[in-house]
């Protein structure tokens, strides 16, 4: 793994201290935020938000071009530092070293922020296995790795704040989108418990935020076996609201925040009205969830990431 500086050394603070800010600066001015998944999408908004607020960032994603971009719109922002560690979160000591690379630089960590995810379409006898296993890896063993690497460091400062971006299908399932679903109940599962295993420490907080429908381009960089992929169901939200959420659990934590004000209502659903849900849900899906364009049998990003599709917003209207 390689971590690049993109900005000006700050002097370094002794270990589980740093700078108080003071009256005049901004909420959250000095924190160290990691942020996985910064190259595109609600990492990218998220780590904007955080730099609008003066944090020095460390930002994690694949490709090292669109990350690079991504740091140069936290500088501009305000970051009082950005790195940049283009690694996947499936690679254990890439994980580690930029966890390292943040305490080594910064001192400490204070929050850190996973939103990297793939996504595929296709029903689950049609779906390649290897792309099922790579959609749930990344969200159950990504996870694990940052965990690893992560929740030791906040033991050691005995606080800290970790959100992972979960999803509206972490607590529904919907047909074609299996893969997805099993990643993102198994990844919530993984994070209630840890929610269990740190209530000891009552200063390190671990949040989950399930938004709905965002408009992401990770519609667009989705494997599918379908002959086309998907588009957010309404309502559709901007990865910004998102990220509105993911900051506010710094100081407000929460076991699980749905980013979406019709989240509950289809969850209820889900739960109490099964057959209902379930004679629905498939006709919806098909009519506000699927794009019409033609698309040939794609692995997307799901193996490697597409640069050309990495953005902040994907190509929807969001509120």
């Amino acid at each position: 793994m390689t971590a690049e500086q993109t900005a000006t050394t700050p002097t370094t603070p002794a270990p589980g201290t740093g700078p108080t800010p003071s009256t005049s600066s901004p909420p959250g001015s000095g924190e160290v935020v990691l942020v996985t998944g910064a190259s595109s999408g609600i990492g990218r908004a998220t780590a904007v938000l955080f730099a609008e607020r003066g944090a020095s960032l460390v930002l994690v994603a694949r490709s090292e071009s669109t990350l690079e971009a991504a740091a140069a719109e936290c500088r501009a922002a305000g970051a009082r530092a950005v790195q940049v560690a283009p690694v996947d979160v499936l690679d254990r000591a890439g994980v580690q070293a930029a966890v390292d690379t943040a305490t080594g630089t910064f001192g400490r960590l204070d929050v850190v922020v996973h939103a990297a995810t793939v996504m595929a379409y296709g029903r689950l006898e049609e779906l390649d296995p290897d792309v099922f296993e790579r959609v749930v890896d990344t969200a159950l063993h990504g996870t694990n790795n940052l965990v690893k690497a992560v929740i030791p460091v906040f033991r050691r400062q005995e606080r800290g704040s970790m959100i992972v971006v979960s999803s509206l299908l972490a607590s529904i399932t919907a047909p074609t989108m299996g893969a997805y679903v099993a990643a993102k109940w198994g990844q919530l599962g993984m994070i209630r418990t840890l929610q269990q295993e740190l209530r000891e420490l009552p200063h390190v907080q671990v949040s989950a935020v399930a938004p709905g429908g965002t408009t992401t381009p990770i519609y667009d960089q989705a494997a599918t076996v379908l002959g086309n992929t998907g588009h957010p169901p309404p309502p559709v939200y901007t990865p910004e609201r998102v990220a509105r959420a993911i900051v506010d659990r710094v100081a407000n934590p929460r076991r699980l925040k749905q980013s979406g004000f019709t989240n509950p209502v289809i969850i209820a659903g889900f739960r109490l009205f099964p057959p209902v849900f379930d004679a629905l849900v498939g006709p919806l899906l098909k009519v506000f969830g699927m794009s019409r364009d033609p698309m040939p049998a794609t692995t997307g990003n799901v193996f490697a990431p597409v640069p050309e599709k990495e953005a902040t917003r994907g190509k929807y209207w969001g509120i």
